[in-house]
């Protein structure tokens, strides 16, 4: 199912049940760089048809929910002085949006995420690796200045999420600059604490960008920006040290050498499938790569199936039935239903 005719770029974005429906249908939002807007669709499983346009006065990069109340945050790159970029979007009991409070920060933020306990907003910042920590209030808004900031000195920095015991947060770092930091959380103050060593030393060429963790064992996935696999990682549950287990690629052997790489990553509830994407930037090379996940946590290449230009967001239904897939360049938003085998 695509929806296509966009003349802006649609880039990250965020899928949220719909309060009073049953399992199949939902709402997907996906923020608009160039149309500086929040773009909403519900999908019945069937049909896509737009819910809303939501006008941010920015333009969106970036979006993330709160793990407990009708929020929905959005980050941009507004590049004029004194203009807002970044927005709390108040929901209704439909989950579409009815209000917002829109604020400056001092960055544009890549990824957002909340902590567990929904107290604490994280930004992460690719261009300069910084990780930002801001308190949430009784509302869920966070201050325009965050109270606690992580810079390593390392930039490219590509994800920010905290463990599913919200004891650790991990950084990845791509390109050039691969790394993954490893960080303790205190969900009572939002400090985070470095590891020594500092960097679990990802396998060269590797880039971790975006993580999905399994939901039953200590393990951490990663898509691989310049490897185009997925990277696997043990996690001690009493130290919170990562270390390499195993990686799997599903790009074929003719996967051009440059102008590709890797973008989001997406994990049904169950644990059996994860999907990635593999932008072709400078080439027609354009795909989502399947994985089968054993019982033991190992993944499994599956095949590529292939969609439209440079698939940078992924994100699962509520029922993990469906993946949903922003195509940058391509301006569309596609949900493939997910079979049995893990084929779109």
């Amino acid at each position: 199912m695509k929806r296509p005719g966009f003349l802006f770029a649609l880039c990250i974005f965020l899928y949220l049940p719909t309060i009073g429906f049953s399992a199949d249908p939902f709402l997907i939002y996906a923020p608009s760089r160039n149309g500086e807007e929040l773009l909403i669709w519900k999908f019945d499983g069937k049909e896509m048809t737009q819910a809303k346009r939501q006008p941010l006065g920015f333009p969106g990069r970036t979006v993330a929910q709160h793990p407990t109340k009708p929020l929905l945050y959005i980050s941009g790159g507004s590049k004029k002085p004194d203009t807002p970029n970044f927005s709390v979007q108040f929901l209704d009991s439909s989950n579409v949006p009815k209000s917002q409070e829109v604020l400056r920060t001092s960055l544009d933020y890549s990824y957002l995420s909340v902590d567990r306990s929904g107290k604490f907003l994280f930004g992460c910042n690719y261009r300069d690796g910084i990780i930002d920590v801001y308190p949430l209030d009784e509302k869920g808004v966070p201050p325009a200045t965050p109270t606690r900031r992580l810079n390593q000195g390392r930039k490219a920095a590509h994800c920010v999420l905290a463990t599913p015991d919200n004891r650790n947060v991990y950084i990845p770092y791509v390109k050039e600059h691969n790394a993954l930091y490893q960080y303790s959380f205190d969900e009572k103050t939002g400090a985070l604490g470095a590891f020594n060593p500092l960097d679990a030393e990802p396998p060269e060429g590797t880039g971790p960008r975006h993580l999905a963790y399994h939901p039953t064992l200590p393990l951490l996935y990663f898509s691989e920006e310049q490897g185009l696999g997925v990277s696997v990682y043990d996690r001690d549950v009493d130290s919170g040290k990562l270390s390499f287990s195993h990686r799997a690629r599903a790009a074929g052997d003719d996967a051009p050498s440059e102008g590709v790489s890797a973008s989001d990553i997406a994990m049904t509830p169950d644990a059996k499938f994860l999907f990635t994407g593999i932008r072709g930037h400078k080439h027609a090379y354009d795909f989502i790569a399947r994985y089968s996940i054993g019982e033991d946590g190992r993944v499994t290449s599956l095949g590529q199936t292939p969609t439209e230009s440079v698939p940078w967001g992924l994100a699962l239904s509520p029922d993990g039935s469906h993946l949903v897939v922003t195509a940058f360049k391509g301006a569309q938003v596609i949900v493939f239903a997910i079979g049995e085998d893990g084929d779109l």
